[in-house]
């Protein structure tokens, strides 16, 4: 098995398969520590630039498995992470004994379980391990990172987790990793519809959004959502750091999830349900501070609110 002092520029092969809004920078970290790095994406125009910094590209995912020792993979949605896996030129037809498969996508703890499991029975291991942050969290290596799997090839990998976070948790077996991330979508899922409704409010209200802000974001309402994204929102920036319709994706993975526990949250069924409106009015691959103009669009007309 890889162990800890394996791990280093010099020894290990790295693979990436999505280089997306999240993966870019993430990848872009590893290649700047000096790993071999090889890289799939089903755009290659979206990896140009970690193939001008020198990543080799490779034509599918089972020819970065086959070039790698360390696989990572962050894809858009359970289908995509079950297709860069299981399918005939996936992740699973190149990966050699005593590789690693580490899957940072938020996706079903199920799938997780089932990478798992097909990746002991050829003698590799895997760890689920989707992250928080956004884009910004991403670009500064500033991830919190909630990591599934084998305590011991979690430490193994640990070294290229702190090449992208500072928050690196160990949450226990395969599946740990997505069922953390779920608690955290949960949480930041309502607290974004809540820092939508609070600029809406002090735009009727008559006060200034900007103003309002400064004491908010410094009192018990200060928050990373509220900090962040809510200045987007004042200077009309709707890109997205994480999109609306993968939000919807995981408040779906989460509300299946507590089905399936027995458990009822009428609250997130609440949030969910604004989350598919919004993604309903066209805003599906914007950020997810978009949800303001989709709660917009159920206002009456109002001075200073556009």
């Amino acid at each position: 098995m890889t162990n800890t002092f394996l791990i280093s520029p010099e020894t290990t092969r790295i693979g990436w398969v999505g280089t997306g809004v999240m993966g870019l920078s993430m990848c872009g970290h590893v290649l700047n520590a000096g790993y071999q790095t090889t890289v799939f994406n089903r755009t290659k125009t979206k990896a140009r630039p970690l193939l001008d910094k020198g990543a080799t590209w490779a034509d599918s995912p089972r020819d970065v498995a086959l070039a790698s020792d360390v696989v990572f993979t962050i894809v858009g949605f359970p289908p995509d992470v079950y297709q860069v896996y299981f399918e005939a030129d996936g992740i699973l037809a190149g990966i050699k004994p005593g590789g690693i498969c580490v899957d940072m996508t938020t996706t079903r703890p199920s799938l997780a379980v089932e990478i798992a499991r097909s990746s002991a029975k050829q003698g590799a291991f895997s760890l689920d391990a989707p992250v928080s942050g956004g884009d910004v969290g991403a670009k500064n290596a500033h991830l919190s990172i909630m990591v599934g799997g084998d305590e011991t090839v979690f430490q193994a990998v640990l070294p290229l987790f702190r090449l992208m976070g500072v928050n690196i948790v160990h949450q226990g077996n395969s599946g740990a990793g997505q069922h953390a991330k779920m608690c955290n979508q949960i949480v930041i899922a309502g607290t974004m519809i809540g820092v939508c409704e609070s600029l809406i409010y002090a735009a009727r209200s008559g006060l200034e959004p900007e103003r309002m802000l400064e004491s908010i974001t410094k009192g018990a309402a200060s928050c990373w959502t509220l900090s962040n994204l809510a200045p987007r929102v004042l200077k009309g920036d709707f890109a997205p750091g994480f999109m609306i319709e993968h939000f919807v994706k995981d408040l779906g993975i989460a509300l299946e999830e507590a089905r399936r526990m027995g458990i009822t949250l009428p609250g997130l069924t609440l949030v969910e349900s604004i989350y598919q409106e919004a993604s309903r009015l066209g805003h599906g691959r914007d950020g997810t501070q978009a949800l303001y103009q989709a709660l917009l669009k159920q206002q009456y007309p109002v001075p200073g609110l556009k």
